[in-house]
């Protein structure tokens, strides 16, 4: 999935750069690169050039856009793909044109990403489909969310959560709610580079940089009359058959949808990346991340002091897995296993907030909440993550586990670590190259999210 890389550690042994954070982004698949590549020459403006260039740009956008549709099984049919930056981005488009009313509630659950939390609560009430300690909630719990009055007018559900990796039954669920005549939405983000899509959803969202296109687009796919009636999100060029000073006659789904320029290079990426994960075998891909991940969750939980959240080791998930190690905060632990090992994982709150405070048994955090509204972001809970992808090997894995061992085992840091109350992160007191001191951090931290 790309080059290795070689990272000088603190005690200036040269490692190899391991990369266990699939789950936040994933590197440009050789096939995606290459495309990108081919492209390049003749990238042009899309639906608006006579040129040559013009048109080969618009028959690669539009053949990505066939394979994006095609990947979720929609091709041919009354459906539409809007390109998108990313998952956000798409539900945020969404929640905006299903013209949602003040008094409409959205049910979802307290496992979601931000991304399908966040967007429904500017325009409609929300109900919760709670979980229980393991992280897990089951169809009767859904079942019971659809049927309390008001009825709902939609059901936005993870397919998979970027915390645990746990897989809700979505075909049981969309079962659910299509009997009682409730459309469902579909976060695909965690979901779509592990296993094929479902077909049971009415909307699909998720994005390339998770599916080994890094190059900034996503998808949103959903019934075209859900977006031929009505204002798009965005207005502008492109988006429009005339404009008069006082009228606009807008163009019909999907350019309606998408205004102003689009990304062409991403949603060529996107369109390779939905062709290699095809070649490459449904089949072969599970198997490969399902000996991974076993091979992560139950090390993780055979390791003294290291406290696996979620399901237990038996239950099927994605190769993804949230920890704490006991007695050291977990953005130590974070900048340990990447200053020391060359290990690079994820720690935070994963852009889960509700669904971690409930694994962590978090409940009240006024006292947090008042630190951070002070500026310091140090005690804000979290866990850290290790998550595999296609380029993830075995000695990636066993390379995090035996950290791991020596982290709980007393290993002492070479050197200091300070804690930036700005961020939360912690920062080793080093000159060695690469690892920034806390003054030099750009941006927030894993802490936030």
């Amino acid at each position: 999935m790309g080059a290795a890389t070689e990272v000088e550690c603190l005690d200036g042994t040269v490692r190899l750069a391991r990369d266990l954070d699939a789950a936040a982004s994933t590197p440009a698949a050789a096939p995606v690169a290459a495309a990108v590549t081919e492209l390049l020459p003749m990238y042009s403006s899309v639906h608006r050039g006579a040129g040559f260039k013009s048109r080969a740009s618009t028959a690669a956008f539009e053949t990505a856009r066939r394979r994006i549709l095609a990947h979720v099984g929609r091709e041919g049919g009354d459906d539409t793909a809007i390109i998108c930056r990313n998952t956000t981005e798409a539900l945020n488009h969404l929640a905006f044109r299903l013209r949602l009313e003040p008094d409409d509630v959205v049910c979802t659950t307290v496992v979601e990403h931000h991304a399908n939390l966040l967007p429904w609560a500017r325009y409609a009430r929300r109900r919760y489909v709670e979980c229980g300690t393991d992280g897990m909630f089951d169809v009767d719990d859904v079942v019971a969310a659809l049927c309390a009055q008001p009825v709902p007018r939609l059901l936005a559900i993870t397919g998979a959560s970027n915390v645990t990796g746990w897989m809700p039954p979505v075909d049981a669920i969309c079962d659910a709610a299509h009997d009682r005549g409730v459309p469902v939405v579909l976060d695909a983000a965690q979901l779509a580079p592990h296993r094929l899509v479902p077909r049971g959803p009415d909307f699909v969202a998720w994005s390339g940089h998770k599916m080994y296109a890094p190059f900034g687009a996503g998808a949103l796919i959903g019934p075209r009359g859900a977006f031929a009636e009505g204002e798009p999100f965005l207005m502008g060029g492109g988006a429009v058959e005339l404009v008069d000073l006082d009228e606009v006659l807008w163009a019909p789904p999907p350019e309606r949808e998408e205004a102003g320029s689009p990304n062409v290079v991403g949603a060529v990426a996107l369109g390779a990346a939905v062709e290699e994960m095809a070649r490459v075998g449904w089949a072969a891909v599970d198997a490969h991340e399902a000996a991974l991940g076993d091979r992560l969750r139950s090390g993780l939980a055979g390791i003294e002091r290291v406290t696996l959240l979620g399901p237990p080791p038996e239950i099927p998930t994605l190769a993804v897995a949230s920890f704490l190690v006991d007695g050291m905060p977990h953005g130590l632990v974070a900048a340990r296993l990447a200053c020391e090992y060359g290990i690079g994982v994820r720690h935070g709150c994963f852009c889960a907030h509700p669904y971690l405070m409930r694994l962590l048994g978090c409940r009240d955090m006024a006292g947090t909440r008042a630190r951070v509204l002070s500026g310091d972001r140090s005690a804000i809970p979290g866990a850290v993550r290790a998550s595999v992808g296609l380029g993830s090997t075995v000695t990636d894995v066993d390379a995090l586990l035996d950290a791991l061992r020596q982290l709980t085992a007393g290993t002492e840091a070479p050197v200091p670590y300070r804690q930036d109350p700005l961020s939360g992160d912690f920062f080793a007191d080093t000159s060695v190259p690469g690892w920034w001191s806390a003054g030099s951090a750009a941006g927030g931290g894993c802490a936030q999210g």
